[in-house]
């Protein structure tokens, strides 16, 4: 199929591109900043590049990965991510019913499921356990608020059309170091993180093209949202331990993890105050993330590579021309 591809030039673009095109999609990128896989240059929030660009590359299907992220907050004013993150995704959706297309994949993210409570640590039965049913959803700030209502007119749209979309709300896959945790950090940071928030950006990409290439007669709504993380290894009955003993619950499920942290200076999470339950996707989407918390400790203990990036000094290619 030729797809649409926004956000082309980012993160998750650059590994997405070439995923598509290795299983024979012939992809268009749209970024705003320029890059390999990026062939339109310009904002989803250009309403007639958008149609423009459906038209004339007779495009079948879009991925709409583009957007303002968390770390842009701090550089783009709350009026800058409601052009590109929801009236940008109200074009894209329009688009793609205008040109009558049967499906749509909208990346999402977890970080709109963060209420302030959530983020101020464990609730009252412990550990909170995320999955597409929770809620309420008040996100704490302008992305959060931004994204839901992306995902909101996702929703309206495949009710009013038919049009099948999958909102894929992804957890951590960032290369650059957390904006506001400083202990641990770098890879013990997103080490930990694969038990409970985070994936790989190449899981991530899998995901992307499984929702594209999903069986939509398994879907029970023209929208479905799903949560996206690598598989925790644990179950709903640890979350009050996990949020005060954490290492307890690991070492159940991995006897040699405490040892092999140790050999590498690192430092286990004393406590896990949230775990995301990507049981959905795996169920309805044959998708499941390769990289998890096991395969961190078996490159701990082979001497092998992590599998995942950690790069300190990733800077978005939209922020790179900024003073």
């Amino acid at each position: 199929m030729r797809v649409l591809l926004t956000g082309s030039s980012g993160w998750l673009g650059r590994h997405l591109a070439p995923l598509l095109a290795a299983r024979g999609h012939e992809v268009i990128g749209l970024d705003v900043a320029a890059g390999p896989h990026t062939q339109v240059q310009g904002s989803v929030a250009d309403r007639a590049l958008v149609f423009r660009t459906v038209a004339e590359f007779a495009i079948e299907v879009i991925v709409h990965a583009g957007a303002l992220h968390k770390p842009d907050i701090a550089r783009f004013s709350r009026q800058a991510f409601l052009d590109v993150n929801a009236a940008g995704t109200l074009n894209v959706l329009e688009a793609a019913v205008a040109a009558g297309h049967e499906r749509l994949v909208f990346t999402s993210t977890t970080s709109l499921m963060v209420r302030r409570d959530v983020r101020a640590g464990a609730g009252s039965e412990g550990a909170w356990w995320m999955d597409e049913a929770f809620g309420p959803l008040e996100p704490r700030n302008v992305y959060g608020v931004t994204k839901l209502a992306a995902e909101n007119l996702c929703r309206m749209i495949a009710g009013e059309t038919g049009l099948a979309v999958a909102i894929l709300r992804t957890g951590r896959f960032f290369p650059e170091d957390d904006d506001t945790l400083r202990a641990p950090s770098g890879p013990n940071l997103k080490a930990n993180e694969f038990l409970n928030r985070r994936l790989s950006v190449g899981d991530a990409a899998l995901a992307h093209l499984a929702a594209l290439e999903a069986d939509l007669a398994r879907w029970e709504d023209a929208c479905e949202t799903f949560v996206l993380s690598a598989p925790p290894p644990f179950v709903r009955g640890d979350c009050g331990e996990l949020s005060h003993d954490a290492p307890a619950v690991i070492a159940r499920a991995f006897p040699e993890a405490a040892g092999l942290y140790a050999r590498a200076g690192w430092v286990l999470p004393a406590k896990i105050e949230r775990v995301y339950d990507p049981a959905k996707a795996q169920r309805v989407l044959d998708w499941r993330a390769r990289d998890d918390f096991a395969a961190i400790l078996a490159a701990l203990r082979e001497g092998t590579p992590l599998p995942f990036a950690h790069d300190p000094d990733w800077i978005s290619p939209v922020l790179r021309g900024l003073p």
